[in-house]
């Protein structure tokens, strides 16, 4: 059977129950990877822009909220996992109801996020920013962009959330030609509105929010026109409390290990703050390669989860071992080809966002510890990812907690005042990412054994066990 195909009712998605497993991973990750890469494209257009024909303070104003974005949306975002699970699992069994209810009940759950986001990021955008000690001459226009970003929450729901109904049934593609499209849009109005309108931060965080609308679109129409169970109805539009419990159940714990992954690099944030805005421009540029490198592996992670969660679904023990192998080995090693290509061209890669010799020097320290060493985290990341599609989520949330943000914290306030230095600061991330990984793997090792036999091929997800 081709990799990709029709089913019956015309809907096109990926065969992951059958034939060969390594193409078909690669035809799910490599456009995740790539839309993923131009979401992030979206903010690093943003970064370049500024950097170049604004000022440093404005380039450190958009880069100092990453970390504040990413905790806002990662609960949401982890939520999407869980919906995702439930659908791949469903399309295991060929429960075509429970497709459709999964699938009406996350529009309504997008609907609800997205406004949510929307009116807490307008209040707390300043507040949050203080309390990271954001410099004097970058807090106003910090405030600006988050609160102008925080206006396209609602249409980043909807494309977050409709992405990942389509990647439930392994459809990476047209997500990625959306963000193709949307891209393109981001960066005309973000050079239109800060080089010709001189807008500074304002202009690349409208040229954002326009490019979400347009995604949200786009995805809203692809989800209308698809053909049963897949199709989106108005009519049918409802929470299955059923369809929500799970979603919620797989979801939650993904999306508070990604906010506690955030908060912990809140504190690290505020850390960099404090040497300076030239040390946060230069963080935020070697940051942007981090991103790139971890959408590799984050593709790889959610192939991990969808194809473990269908073919765990449909009682198929033996696939999801080679998955969790397969994702495993191709994560890492992609993850460190593009670590090592990034830090040899540091030079290329840093001068596009800054020609300030001191920039450059914080940007250097941060890609020779941090990216260098990135490809640690592909253990808890797709081990994580293994446990998630088995139905066990709280598991790697607790874990991780553990491994970022409390060993971070500690390192933050006990070690770090101890050797104030940039570069004392950045090791943290190599170190939590061994404790992290190791802690992750071994569980997952123990949970495999216990469930990995033919009578218990579907206890969990179902709720026999």
């Amino acid at each position: 059977m081709r990799a990709q195909d029709k089913s019956p009712q015309g809907t096109v998605r990926m065969d992951m129950l059958h034939g060969s497993l390594l193409n078909k991973i690669l035809l799910f990750a490599l456009p995740l990877a790539a839309s993923s890469i131009l979401q992030q494209l979206f903010n690093s257009v943003d970064v370049a822009v500024v950097g170049k024909f604004a000022s440093s303070q404005a380039l450190a104003a958009v880069g100092s909220n990453a970390s504040v974005i990413s905790l806002m949306i990662n609960l949401f975002v982890g939520i999407s996992v869980g919906a995702s699970v439930v659908i791949a699992n469903y399309i295991g069994q060929k429960n075509q109801r429970g497709i459709k209810n999964a699938i009406h009940t996350v529009s309504v759950v997008t609907l609800a996020s997205g406004v949510l986001l929307l009116a807490v990021g307008l209040l707390i955008a300043r507040p949050i920013l203080e309390m990271m000690d954001t410099p004097d001459d970058v807090i106003d226009l910090a405030v600006l962009y988050l609160r102008i970003y925080f206006l396209g929450m609602p249409f980043f729901m909807i494309y977050n959330f409709g992405a990942a109904i389509l990647r439930s049934m392994g459809d990476t593609k047209r997500p990625l030609y959306c963000l193709i499209i949307a891209g393109l849009i981001n960066t005309a109005l973000n050079l239109l509105l800060v080089i010709v309108f001189k807008m500074s931060v304002a202009g690349v965080a409208i040229g954002t929010v326009v490019s979400n609308m347009f995604c949200a679109g786009m995805i809203i129409y692809i989800l209308l026109h698809e053909k049963e169970p897949f199709r989106l109805e108005s009519k049918h539009i409802k929470i299955s409390r059923p369809e929500l419990r799970k979603m919620l159940r797989i979801g939650v714990p993904a999306g508070v290990q990604g906010m506690v992954f955030s908060i912990a690099n809140i504190f690290i944030q505020a850390a960099i703050n404090r040497f300076g805005s030239n040390a946060i421009a230069g963080s935020a540029a070697a940051l942007t390669y981090e991103y790139y490198c971890y959408f590799v592996v984050s593709a790889f992670s959610q192939a991990t989860v969808t194809f473990i969660s269908q073919n765990y679904g449909a009682g198929q023990i033996e696939r999801c071992k080679k998955v969790f192998r397969q994702t495993m080995l191709l994560s890492v090693t992609s993850c460190a080809i593009l670590n090592g290509f990034f830090v040899w061209q540091k030079e290329l890669a840093i001068g596009i966002f800054t020609s300030s010799p001191e920039v450059f020097r914080f940007a250097t320290l941060r890609m020779e510890i941090v990216l260098l060493t990135q490809s640690l985290a592909c253990s808890y990341e797709i081990a994580g990812a293994a446990l998630r599609g088995l139905g066990y989520s709280m598991l790697p949330a607790i874990l991780t907690v553990f491994g970022t943000c409390v060993l971070r914290l500690f390192w933050v306030y006990v070690i770090c005042p101890l050797f104030p230095t940039f570069e004392a600061l950045m090791i943290i991330y190599p170190i939590s990412w061994i404790v992290t990984g190791a802690a992750v793997c071994i569980a997952y090792h123990i949970i495999q054994k216990k469930l990995f036999i033919p009578e218990k091929a579907y206890n969990l997800l179902n709720g026999n066990n």
